[in-house]
């Protein structure tokens, strides 16, 4: 396998294989960003509510995490040029359905169920296929480029979403999203596979156990804004006084113990598991797959945080918004793919410990910078550090998880690796929204109480409304809600200049909460090894 890998690695340098890949990984990950700016002329479009389309991608994103883990033992059973092929079909079926669909029940058959098992099958695929196509030491260049691709698919994807929506249609992005699935089919065909394995059979109680146990954990991460992380908010759904998301979350927890299990029963048993557990012991693996999870957990907040803050609270369109967030993409796209090629030789430790540390600097610049009077141009130094630290990460993370294992397992190291930047990315955008709110929330009520212009009884019946967290609105937003209630002008100053402070108060926690957890990360790097793949490990 090495040996083929390494003599396909010329070829795939000067051929579409790697441009192949990313595009297909570029796709996976549009649909997370690319209708957020536009959900209300979607759920119009379709006759639902703004409500039932973040449903929609919710159902993406949880078809996903569910099935991931199956998704990359397909590709060891059939190859994975194949499953890669066939989930492009499916997810380019799943385009299309969502293109002309004229109802939410066709939109979410075709962006949450098919979009969603076409990228479980593709994702796994395509981390195989870059170690099948490349020799070891090209290896952290090609994973560079095709983790950058996705990112830059997050961040371009509100621009590009705008562009469709205010020219066009939404409808042409997924339209969009078929031809350039059947591009990729045309030069998929030139991808190098690895030989399937022996055994076509597919462990389905494993399947069945990881599914509902990344589901249910997921669901309730995705949920606990609604429901409230440990007390239930008012109205939503509890059990012996604690909101369901705890319990979802040890449901979920409990579901993958069994998985492990049962694997392990498996595998004594001479069978065919559908993840081998030895994998999780492996030091290498588990280090990389660590900081994967800190890495889209600090990407996914940050694409979450910084887009409020230019489009509520500076009012930027999604055109101007996606247009600040390009100064994070170049840097991402930058490092992500010169570092590999200017210092192929490269510890990988200390270019994930300097990529977490630039990831800090720039959680912490731009959190230093929010005030009151700052423009949209104070995110642009924060976001090519954070870009950076990003694209240092990519450049080496992919390499490192695959490198711990044969060639053999890469497909069930893509299926675990996609898993686990799931959860980060679910985790980290659920936590900072979460945290943003409740700082939002007491911010905007201590400013209203504590103003004398705002009558007793007015700031009461603003505590009892927003009991289950106040809304993250912009100026306009508020003042169009304080004018259809007739508020006298005294108070509705009175609560602009608190929605105002308590916007930044709460962009300001999440920010820390990101600060925090990249601080936290540097503690794992000493898991990263200090040497590339192929080369002898230093000791730590």
């Amino acid at each position: 396998m090495a040996s083929r890998a390494g003599t396909d690695g010329g070829s795939a340098a000067t051929g579409f294989v790697l441009p192949t890949l990313a595009a297909g990984q570029f796709l996976m990950a549009l649909d997370s960003s690319v209708m957020n700016v536009s959900i209300a002329t979607v759920a119009d479009d379709v006759g639902t509510t703004v409500a039932g389309i973040q449903g929609a991608i919710t159902a993406y994103t949880l078809v996903m995490a569910m099935f991931m883990i199956p998704g990359g033992k397909v590709g060891v059973l059939i190859g994975r040029r194949r499953a890669f092929m066939i989930g492009c079909v499916v997810y380019g079926c799943g385009s299309l359905t969502t293109a002309l669909a004229p109802n939410l029940t066709v939109l979410l058959f075709g962006w949450s169920f098919l979009e969603g098992i076409g990228a479980a099958l593709i994702l796994p695929a395509i981390v195989a296929l870059v170690a099948g196509n490349f020799a070891a030491e090209r290896r952290p260049a090609a994973y560079g480029f095709v983790a950058a691709a996705g990112a830059v698919a997050i961040a371009l994807g509100p621009l590009i979403g705008g562009v469709a929506t205010t020219y066009f249609s939404w409808r042409w992005v997924f339209a969009g999203e078929v031809a350039i699935v059947f591009a990729i089919l045309v030069f998929a065909r030139r991808l190098a596979d690895a030989p399937t394995a022996d055994r076509a059979r597919i462990d389905l109680v494993g399947a069945v156990l990881s599914a509902l146990g990344l589901g249910l954990f997921v669901y309730g991460v995705l949920r606990s804004s609604a429901w409230g992380w440990f007390l239930p908010k008012p109205g939503a759904p509890a059990w012996l006084g604690v909101s369901l998301t705890v319990w979802m979350l040890l449901a979920g927890l409990l579901l993958i113990w069994l998985f492990l299990h049962w694997e392990a029963r498996v595998v004594a048993r001479h069978g065919e598991p559908l993840v081998d557990p030895e994998l999780l012991r492996n030091r290498r693996l588990t280090g990389g797959l660590t900081m994967f999870f800190f890495q889209y957990f600090v990407q996914m907040g940050v694409f979450f945080v910084v887009p409020l803050y230019l489009s509520v609270a500076l009012g930027l369109s999604a055109l101007k918004t996606g247009a600040r967030l390009l100064p994070l993409s170049l840097t991402l796209l930058a490092a992500a793919i010169l570092i590999p090629r200017l210092f192929p030789d490269v510890s990988p430790r200390r270019v994930v410990r300097l990529g977490t540390v630039a990831l800090l600097a720039g959680a912490v610049a731009l959190l230093a910078a929010l005030d009151a009077d700052a423009g949209a141009e104070i995110v642009t130094v924060p976001l090519l550090l954070i870009g950076l630290g990003m694209g240092a990460l990519a450049s080496q993370l992919g390499a490192v998880t695959v490198s711990a294992v044969p060639d053999e397992k890469s497909a069930e190291v893509g299926g675990i690796q996609n898993a686990v930047t799931n959860l980060g990315s679910s985790i980290g955008t659920a936590l900072a929204g979460s945290i943003m709110i409740a700082t939002l929330t007491s911010s905007f009520l201590a400013s209203v109480e504590q103003n004398p212009a705002v009558p007793a009884e007015v700031a009461g019946q603003a505590a009892v409304q927003l009991e289950s967290g106040a809304p993250f609105l912009s100026d306009v937003q508020l003042q169009a809600a304080l004018d259809e209630a007739g508020t006298s002008p005294e108070v509705a100053q009175a609560a602009l200049d608190a929605n105002a402070a308590a916007r930044l108060d709460g962009l300001r926690a999440a920010l820390a909460v990101l600060a925090l957890t990249a601080l936290v990360a540097l503690f794992f790097t000493q898991r990263i090894p200090d040497t590339q793949p192929g080369g002898e490990e230093a000791p730590a």
